[in-house]
């Protein structure tokens, strides 16, 4: 599902063998999980949804997680993941400040 950018509902219900009222439900549940809808009212699904779901998917079905437990471990790991762009983007920037402060002290290089 790499080569798209929108996924129908049906697809993404197929791909995970679950109903489509699942997804419906789980939208409900998790607000990280947020399809676009159309102005007809049908949901386009982004690889970034496709993804949530599949996180969902493995919690709630493969895993056995409660509603509640899911929403704490997604919770967790989207500040995980907001933690590390921050330290990702703090760590570039101190990249580009180093290699600015070593051109000056070396303007040959």
């Amino acid at each position: 599902m790499a080569t798209k950018r929108y996924w129908t509902i049906s697809e993404v219900a197929g791909k995970f063998g679950v109903n489509q009222s699942l997804l419906r439900y789980w939208e409900k549940e998790f607000p990280a999980l947020d399809p676009k809808k159309q102005g007809s009212g049908k949901r386009a699904y982004t690889t970034k949804d496709i993804e949530i779901i599949a996180v969902l998917h493995d919690l709630l079905k493969e895993k056995g997680y409660t509603i509640d437990g899911a929403k704490r471990h997604l919770r967790q790991a989207i500040q995980e993941r907001q933690r590390m762009e921050e330290l990702r983007n703090r760590l570039e920037h101190a990249r580009e400040e180093l290699l600015k402060l070593a051109k000056d002290a070396d303007p040959q290089a």
